[in-house]
């Protein structure tokens, strides 16, 4: 941090600045997601990746046009999104998958919601018209709520999909359409 209290992103001290990631943010990401796998049902993980495995998925991601995002505050990353392909065929071109994992110690400060509606807003500029959130624990109403408050709605629970902490847990797949979403054709075709 600077003398004069910037933390080097522009922001005042205790501001949260959403940007892309950068090859120095991998190993914070690679904390909050080992501490989501360990400790939480967000991710059906069972064994945390190294930071070369979470910096193979990264640039494979970014690789096929498609935005990763992390929250810093007081310069350190307290956060990270990303969209991904919903589905591999090509019907699917035009729906994301959202993902997003806040530092544990982070939770209840607006981390999420930034992260998410600006992943909204960039999935949207892109042209998809559709963003799929896939929510580990139907108990997880955290963020269930979050992504109601940012206009999804549950399209369905998937009951004892997973296997984890000795216990059958669901999937909650909650949908959202961005843009003009089915009201029209598309303009573009993103991806092809």
């Amino acid at each position: 941090m600077s003398p004069n209290g910037n933390t080097g992103t522009g922001a005042p001290p205790g501001d949260i600045v959403i940007r892309d990631v950068a090859d120095g943010d991998m190993e914070a990401v690679r904390e909050i997601y080992s501490h989501h796998v360990l400790e939480g049902l967000a991710s059906f993980e069972d064994v945390p990746p190294d930071a070369a495995e979470m910096t193979r998925r990264r640039d494979a991601l970014l690789e096929q046009g498609f935005p990763y995002r992390v929250a810093v505050q007081d310069g350190l990353v307290k956060g990270f999104s990303y969209a991904s392909s919903y589905r591999p065929r090509p019907a699917y071109r035009h729906t994301v998958e959202n993902s997003l994992y806040v530092d544990a110690m982070a939770h209840r400060q607006g981390i999420g919601r930034k992260l998410l509606q600006d992943l909204i807003e960039k999935c949207t500029a892109m042209g998809y018209r559709q963003m799929v959130a896939v929510i580990g624990d139907s108990a997880n109403q955290s963020s269930i709520g979050l992504h109601a408050e940012q206009g999804f709605e549950v399209t369905g629970t998937q009951p004892s999909v997973g296997f984890k902490f000795g216990r059958w847990v669901d999937s909650v797949i909650m949908q959202r359409p961005l843009g003009d979403g089915d009201e029209t054709l598309p303009d573009t075709l993103p991806d092809g």
